[in-house]
């Protein structure tokens, strides 16, 4: 049994709510919702909010996997540490947490306290779910309502799609006349519904319906120019694998474990490859890992594991956060981890590092 088993399996944890079975079964069965969210209120209330700087440049910080446990406070709170030092050293126009905040009761403590270095320095950030998340005696809606109204907070969802998670926020040009560049969010969902797959629960046809229809609708709105976007949630889609496996790819940053990823490939990357959009994809999920590869001329990535020493985390120089930097104008980003200390490691530009001919 390996460590991810482990974490599936352990009595520490409880295991998955009636509700969210539920809720995800019955989710799958709804029609993907109309592209009319780009015209909706809750939209609306988060286009103006980003734009980039007068330089040109937006800055994110992706922390992933806080993994909070109130029962073992002062292990937690090496996570917030972390945090503020990387938050003071960088200064980001928003943060992006990819799920697994929660990893005990209450879990309303857990977020309080995850999101208290940011909330505190008025920063911008949003939320996607991640596996654990919902198992510690609050529901995905009940965590959603929670957090909604926490300043700063851009978390959104759309009604009836799978998950609670799945929204878009735009990032305004300098000049905040227009869109220049898209965050897509979705939510990765927990475990198969399925007893003969087991593992991971995959992206829904709702869930990608939406997208391609929201792609769509952006690309008509920009001239019939795709706009650059990124894509963030908690579980690897299943090319990180492939890519992985690869012989030959060129891999920046840590991969101490196989990337636990669906056993169903529902798609998702082939349509982020068909819209043209999506140039880069974030995620959490996998503790070691925190690798960035190129597969088909879409960067994989993993963010660095955040939390204190409340799970299995034995990567080197301990926990961080990734650091993910664009550009007006420009189909490319600057990404680098922040460690203890002021370390920074695996510094690259994408796509020119992973050319074969950048020379």
């Amino acid at each position: 049994m390996n460590r991810k088993e482990f974490l599936q399996t352990s009595a520490f944890l409880l295991p998955m709510s009636m509700w969210g079975g539920a809720k995800v079964q019955a989710a799958s069965k709804v029609s993907a919702a109309p592209v009319s969210y780009l015209e909706s209120e809750a939209y609306r209330k988060t286009a103006q909010v980003l734009k980039f700087r007068a330089d040109g440049k937006f800055k994110i910080v992706q922390f992933t996997d806080v993994h909070w446990v109130p029962e073992k406070e002062e292990a937690s709170q090496v996570a917030a540490w972390r945090m503020a030092e990387i938050l003071d050293a960088e200064k980001p126009d928003l943060v992006i947490f990819t799920g697994d905040v929660a990893y005990g009761k209450p879990a309303a403590r857990c977020y309080e306290k995850a999101f208290e270095p940011v909330i505190s320095r008025k920063i911008p950030f949003s939320f996607t779910f991640g596996n654990h998340d919902d198992e510690q005696g609050m529901s995905r809606q009940e965590i959603f309502d929670l957090i909604k109204d926490m300043p700063g907070n851009l978390t959104g969802t759309v009604p009836g799609l799978s998950g609670v998670s799945n929204f878009i926020l735009p990032i305004r040009n300098a000049a905040n006349t227009k869109d220049a560049f898209i965050l897509y969010h979705f939510d990765s969902l927990s475990y198969s519904p399925m007893k003969e797959i087991g593992g991971y629960d995959w992206m829904k046809q709702d869930q990608i319906n939406w997208y391609r229809e929201c792609a769509t609708q952006l690309k008509a709105q920009n001239g019939g120019t795709p706009l650059p976007a990124l894509a963030f949630f908690h579980i690897p889609l299943p090319e990180y694998n492939e890519a992985a496996r690869q012989e030959g790819a060129l891999m920046i940053g840590v991969r101490k474990e196989a990337a636990c990823a669906p056993k169903i490939n529902s798609g998702l990357f082939t349509s982020m490859k068909e819209m043209g959009d999506v140039f880069g994809v974030f995620v959490g999920h996998d503790h070691v890992n925190d690798y960035a590869v190129q597969w088909k001329d879409i960067l994989l990535a993993y963010g660095r594991y955040t939390g204190g020493k409340t799970v299995y985390c034995d990567v080197p120089w301990g926990n961080g956060g990734r650091v993910i930097e664009l550009t007006e104008g420009k189909r490319e980003l600057t990404s680098w981890v922040r460690l203890k200390g002021g370390r920074i490691d695996n510094r690259f530009t994408y796509p020119i590092d992973f050319s074969k001919e950048p020379w």
